[in-house]
């Protein structure tokens, strides 16, 4: 079956937009949305406090799923989190407490509310905690019931244990089990919400294709796997990092300022794709937003910045962040910029710094980005640009706005106050 003959408004949309990479049964797959209600999950594991951008594209693909009449199902991983996804690692992921791992749940969660509808109905979405079963298996038991449906000749072949023992890292027999753990997640949503469909990213497609499996041979029930693309910018970098670091969802991670500042300075090549992905901006309207260059391309990623940022933090938070983005870079209005406390001397007010130093105390880079951007002409303090033998005491501050004014090209700029 291809993809232009999709007739469910699931995978219409899915395709119009760009999320589809693989499905495992497409044919059956559309006839099912198009026949009735699907469950569909997705797993996030609890790694840190807030999931980044690079969650975002299964985020949203769970809100295209339940804006096209169907339940999406947001699996929080307290179970897995405590053994590591492998995939794409090359090394192991450290051991969180419990405690932790909970923490880091209840602080995820609040994201899940800005872009899904919660409830008991038909189509609202429901969250659960794969511990809830994961953590009451025995060993003996899960290896008796699960142990005899995977083959280690299988398990070696996918990408997640291959790639990591190409590079003759070592791999735990912790992680090793990961893979089971997933597929058993589906086997017991299936169960439990009749769920019949799991989805992720491209790098999952082993795992989902294995749980496909292990729900249609032990349950002799319809289950399907659909993935996304692997997802780079167009300079080939990963979504959501940057040289300031990871894109954090949650804003006491990350300000909607910096949130609407990383959608407003993506590449060109970016704003068509990225609108499609993460925004509801009409599909009319992208088209008419890509054909726009030179100037006008800076409206198109303010379209995408407004967009993007109002449906995690709000038209409000969008609103002050467009504002105040557009007083600092196109009016030089230094007041509206974010003001850093710096430890400057530790009570010694001779103390001198440097201006990579200064970038990194502004949260601007890290110390060997910071050195990367001044050899590359990118860095102004106090107006002035920088070679990187400059040193400065207190007393060099600006006067006018009793900081250092530290500045990254035309996109990124904050003071830095000495304390």
């Amino acid at each position: 079956m291809t993809d232009t003959a999709f007739k469910s408004d699931f995978l219409k949309t899915l395709r119009d937009r760009g999320y589809i990479h693989q499905i495992t049964h497409p044919a059956e797959l559309d006839a099912a949305a198009s026949s009735g209600v699907i469950a569909a999950y997705i797993g996030f594991d609890a790694t840190a406090p807030s999931l980044h951008v690079g969650s975002l594209i299964q985020i949203m693909m769970l809100r295209r799923l339940q804006q096209t009449g169907h339940k999406p199902i947001v699996l929080m991983g307290g179970g897995t989190t405590k053994v590591g996804d492998p995939t794409g690692k090359d090394a192991s992921r450290p051991q969180l407490t419990d405690a932790l791992i909970q923490a880091n749940i209840a602080s995820i969660k609040t994201v899940f509310a800005k872009f899904l509808t919660f409830g008991d109905g038909p189509t609202d979405a429901v969250m659960v905690d794969n511990d809830e079963w994961l953590s009451r298996f025995g060993y003996v038991e899960f290896l008796r019931d699960f142990g005899t449906q995977f083959t280690v000749n299988r398990m070696l072949a996918f990408d997640s244990v291959k790639l990591r023992l190409e590079r003759e890292q070592p791999m735990t027999f912790l992680e090793f089990n990961y893979m089971l753990m997933q597929s058993v997640d589906f086997l017991e949503l299936n169960r439990r919400l009749n769920v019949t469909m799991q989805m992720g990213g491209s790098d999952q497609w082993g795992n989902i294709v294995s749980g496909v499996d292990l729900v249609r041979r032990n349950e002799g029930r319809t289950a399907f796997g659909l993935t996304t693309p692997l997802l780079t910018t167009a300079s080939g970098g990963k979504m959501g990092k940057t040289a300031q670091g990871a894109v954090w969802l949650n804003a006491d991670q990350l300000s909607p300022y910096d949130y609407w500042q990383f959608w407003r300075n993506v590449d060109d090549a970016d704003v068509g794709r990225f609108l499609r992905l993460f925004t509801d901006v009409p599909l009319d309207e992208i088209a008419r937003l890509e054909t726009l260059d030179g100037a006008g391309i800076n409206d198109a990623k303010k379209a995408l910045a407004d967009a993007a940022t109002t449906l995690l933090h709000g038209a409000d938070e969008a609103a002050k962040a467009r504002s105040k983005s557009e007083a600092s870079f196109e009016r030089g209005d230094t007041s509206v910029l974010d003001v850093v406390d710096f430890d400057w001397s530790g009570g010694q007010d001779w103390v001198v710094r440097t201006p990579e130093s200064l970038v990194h105390a502004a949260g601007i880079s890290s110390m060997k980005d910071a050195k990367r951007s001044i050899a590359n002409h990118e860095i102004k303090i106090n107006g002035v640009l920088v070679d990187g033998n400059e040193r400065y005491v207190r007393e060099d501050i600006d006067p006018q706005t009793g900081a250092f004014l530290v500045q990254k090209g035309k996109k990124t700029s904050k003071l830095v106050r000495p304390t």
